[in-house]
């Protein structure tokens, strides 16, 4: 969709050093902030018309090859031309002049940063002795770059009788939910301190869960597999869908791609629980989502067939958080998700432009964009030695938390029982301080029943506090699944 009126900062993978760290990011005057909305309405106008011609022509007609005729010949050598000129690295780097972006506006080098559960602690005197180096501004650079990067792609097989050989304009939610899957993926193969290699030949894990995403019919979680799972939820290609539909979507092909695993063991499935959290409009908290602990306890045992006491699950959480803009309200609460250990991110963005939002310093969200149109590449699962380069990102965005839609969906990635069990004290605690708008509220069961003092696990430090659990009721004994849609 339109692309952003995005700042950045530029680095190369990996961050070595960082000359740009003495610089420190001004203060945005109230003429500064008229001019940002200025290109920003220049952002919507030139982005869709640079979007909207490369979409024609990336759609492939079957008209080009019923008649050969000169005249169709050289309309077709002109349309290639000007596809090439649209397409090419000089015609971004013209429109992101136009629409304003900066690449000289860097991050604050004196903030911290919460990247998707790790704190950057950044400082000016990076060099010195009594720096840690876990906490440079090029350890945060390394690790921003090591996040998996999907973007806008060209030239991959038709989707289903569409013709679409390309999702400009229109897949940016779809790539973006896929970036917060590959993270969660990450994390459970690799573990939170993975870092991409600097040498081949890679780990073939890493090199399998990018072969996920690949743009075919063929790998699990590709942009064909995803449009076909969300028909139900009116997706089609060409299309936008909002958070709500692509958490559903993705609900729908995780369970899918499980039967299939289960009677042929070359197919892949999602290797965790997925666990849609939705409100329940008769809960105390007027319709906040509600993770419910007996619900998660019964997906992990249903997903393991009873084998296993706790399976890892991953959370997505739709929310709708305001009208036209985010309830500045929110804004705090949002902020503090990315102190979790469990975080994998929030899909959001601009209205009409879906981002992954990946970390936070100060008001400013950080976000990798997928407005990037990228040719379709294909990389097998047993390749070692496959060029990945188009799946890092060595540019950092951010904009406004102010600015972002305010539907989104939060998600969080729980390894094993423990790990949920923080999760859910985090949460309550985090509840505890909203002041009676919670983002999502966490409970102990759906039983009618008065509050009781309970503990999750044995360890107290990691248990759910008491006080902050409740009790809602559950009609037929079945998980309550609201039907409400984003706005």
């Amino acid at each position: 969709m339109t692309a952003l009126p995005e700042r950045t900062v530029d680095s190369k993978f990996p961050a070595g050093d960082s000359d740009d760290s003495a610089d420190r990011e001004p203060v945005a005057t109230n003429s500064e902030q008229k001019a940002i909305e200025n290109k920003s309405l220049k952002a919507s106008f030139l982005t869709s018309f640079f979007t909207s011609t490369l979409s024609i022509f990336e759609r492939r007609s079957d008209s080009f090859s019923v008649e050969k005729k000169p005249t169709k010949s050289r309309s077709y050598g002109w349309t290639t031309a000007v596809r090439k000129v649209v397409t090419s690295g000089s015609m971004r780097r013209l429109q992101e002049r136009i629409l304003g972006t900066s690449r000289f506006d860097n991050l604050s080098m004196t903030s911290q940063i919460w990247f998707l559960g790790k704190c950057y602690k950044l400082s000016l005197e990076e060099s010195s002795q009594c720096s840690d180096p876990g906490n440079s501004y090029a350890a945060f650079l390394e690790d921003f770059s090591s996040r998996i990067w999907i973007t806008y792609r060209k030239g991959f097989e038709p989707i289903g009788e569409s013709k679409f050989t390309c999702d400009v304009n229109w897949g940016c939610m779809i790539r973006s939910s896929q970036m917060l899957v590959a993270q969660a993926l990450i994390l459970h193969h690799l573990g939170r301190s993975w870092r991409k290699p600097l040498q081949k030949p890679y780990d073939l894990q890493y090199v399998e869960v990018l072969h996920l995403f690949g743009d075919s019919s063929t790998c699990a979680f590709s942009i064909h597999n995803l449009l076909q799972a969300g028909r139900g939820y009116g997706l089609a290609a060409g299309s936008w869908l909002g958070p709500y539909a692509i958490c559903r979507t993705w609900e729908t092909l995780a369970r899918a791609n499980k039967e299939q695993a289960e009677h042929d063991k070359c197919k892949e499935s999602l290797p965790m629980v997925l666990y849609i959290v939705s409100g329940d409009e008769d809960g105390e908290q007027g319709g906040a989502p509600v993770v419910c602990i007996e619900v998660a306890a019964k997906l992990g045992s249903h997903f393991s067939k009873g084998q296993l006491e706790w399976a890892p699950i991953l959370l997505l959480v739709p929310l709708v958080l305001g009208l036209e803009k985010i309830n500045p309200r929110y804004i705090p609460l949002l902020w503090e998700t990315f102190t979790f250990p469990q975080s994998v991110g929030i899909l959001g963005g601009k209205p009409g432009a879906s981002t992954y939002i990946v970390g936070v310093q100060d008001d400013k969200a950080l976000y990798l964009d997928p407005h990037e149109v990228q040719p379709a590449v294909d990389i097998r699962r047993d390749d070692s030695e496959a060029d990945c380069t188009s799946y890092h990102c060595s540019t950092v965005r951010h904009l406004p938390f102010d600015m972002i839609d305010p539907s989104l969906a939060i998600g969080f990635y729980c390894r094993d029982k423990g790990d949920f069990e923080d999760f859910c004290s985090r949460a309550s605690q985090l509840a505890d301080s909203s002041n009676g708008a919670p983002l999502f509220t966490v409970v102990q069961n759906l039983q009618p029943a008065k509050p009781i003092p309970c503990h999750v696990g044995t360890d107290h430090n990691r248990g759910i506090d008491d006080s902050s659990v409740e009790n809602f009721s559950d009609i037929g004994g079945q998980v309550h699944e609201d039907e409400w849609q984003i706005l």
